[in-house]
């Protein structure tokens, strides 16, 4: 029996036998294939380039599952090659978990692992290895995946958070906020619609543009939690103090509408394909130019600086005062990753 005679996933995909043969080779072999990929083996069998190997893995849930800009696929992807990219690292291996529920449409997944395939090549790294999960009905929120990140960083290459000192400058590559207004848009709550596009996307040519620079301290990808909860990790790790301009962080329109309208901070919504680096104040200049040559960092922004003093975050807002922002200790906003 074939795939295509199916429509919906059931659990004798799941199972073991020919029906989760059947689905790894014809689905996930059929798009993910490269020659490390041996869907017979227990092990992939891996070369590395000279250098540091890093390693990370993460876990991806999100709905709506396709959202304008992107999908969970290509977010899974792009999620894992940018915790390796701000290391400092070329990701170079993906090793992919799917958890499927039961019922859940073999048309969407081959969308979502076509998607998937296209960000891996886009990037230029390859899935050699993972396993698939067939959860029962209700168990699930459709699917989930996790993946594991394997890339190499130049020896004598030094990134940290406890790298960073006072007077150090701050910036953002990009309009914060668009993943977590995207998806929220998508599923239509509150009455809201939009065309506002995530901004799923791989930093491998933003963090490559910063890394022969000597004063390069920290990179980071401001997912889940944003830009204040990155903001809030440097604080606790340098005892220092962060002062960020209002009127310097790139918020676009529609963003900001809809937290005023739901009262939502876009400090600490979602970001995708955005890295947020500290530098020495005598590399910013450097830096920001750096990326605004770049199409991705068209609309980077130096937003801040550390100083001495006490620990905090200090933004100093449009209207010429000043305001505390707390780090996030509830779930205020919608899950969106």
């Amino acid at each position: 029996m074939s795939l295509t005679d199916d429509r919906f996933i059931t659990l004798a995909h799941g199972n073991g036998g020919r029906f989760m043969r059947a689905l790894i080779e014809e689905l996930f072999a059929r798009h993910l294939a490269n020659p490390d990929l041996d869907t017979e083996a227990d092990a992939a069998c891996l070369s590395l380039p000279p250098g540091d190997v890093l390693m990370t893995t993460d876990g991806f849930t999100v709905q709506p599952l396709e959202f304008p800009g992107g999908d969970i696929g290509s977010l899974a992807v792009h999620g894992t090659v940018n915790d390796l990219a701000v290391s400092g690292a070329e990701p170079v291996y993906l090793g992919l978990d799917a958890f499927i529920e039961e019922g859940f449409e073999i048309a969407c997944l081959d969308r979502l692992v076509a998607s998937m395939a296209r960000a891996a090549a886009a990037v230029g790294v390859r899935v050699v290895c993972g396993d698939v999960k067939v959860l029962p009905r209700g168990e699930a929120g459709g699917i989930y995946f996790a993946t594991t990140g394997i890339g190499v960083r130049p020896a004598g290459v030094r990134l940290g958070v406890r790298r960073v000192q006072a007077g150090d400058a701050v910036l953002v590559s990009g309009p914060v906020g668009d993943h977590g207004t995207a998806v929220l848009l998508a599923r239509e709550q509150f009455g809201l619609r939009g065309d506002l596009q995530s901004d799923s996307a791989s930093v491998l040519p933003l963090t490559r543009a910063l890394l022969d620079m000597p004063g390069l301290r920290f990179m980071r990808d401001p997912t889940r939690g944003g830009l204040a909860t990155v903001a809030h990790e440097i604080i606790r790790a340098s005892g220092l103090r962060m002062r960020l301009r209002e009127t310097d962080v790139p918020v676009r329109e529609p963003v900001r509408g809809v937290c005023e309208m739901l009262g939502y901070d876009p400090l600490f919504l979602a970001c995708e394909g955005r890295v947020v680096a500290v530098v020495a104040a005598a590399d910013a200049a450097a830096a920001l130019a750096a990326w605004r040559g770049l199409p991705d960092g068209a609309g980077a922004a130096v937003i801040g600086r550390l100083e001495a003093g006490e620990p905090g975050l200090v933004l100093e807002t449009a209207l010429g005062g000043e305001r505390l922002i707390e780090e996030l200790e509830d779930d205020p906003l919608p899950r969106i990753c």
